[in-house]
């Protein structure tokens, strides 16, 4: 059973953004996609890119290093999903947005 982390306030995630967020030593991307939020491992597959400095477009982050795109809701890569991101369970109670790790 993962062990949830206040991470942000819903305020600082508004809808179609991401951010990075450190728990417990892990870089952590949360995105906002339609008022529901994902997150997933920040560091691209690729070549180590922080996807929560990507661009985010309806569920898919693109990697703002080499342009890798992923399915925020799944972790997987567009294209190829045998390739994934490690994804962390969400849960927003009230104003805060907490991470399972």
């Amino acid at each position: 059973m993962p062990n949830f982390v206040k991470v942000a306030s819903t305020s600082d995630l508004k809808p179609g953004t991401a951010m990075t967020v450190a728990v417990n030593g892990i870089d952590i991307a949360l995105y906002n996609v339609g008022g529901k939020i994902y997150a997933t491992n920040n560091t691209c597959l690729h070549q180590g890119g922080p996807l929560g400095e990507g661009i985010l477009e309806g569920e898919i982050i693109t990697c703002p290093w080499h342009m890798w795109e992923y399915n925020v809701c799944t972790g997987e890569k567009v294209g190829n999903n045998s390739i994934k991101l490690e994804t962390y369970p969400v849960e927003v109670e009230g104003a805060d947005i907490k991470v399972g790790v």
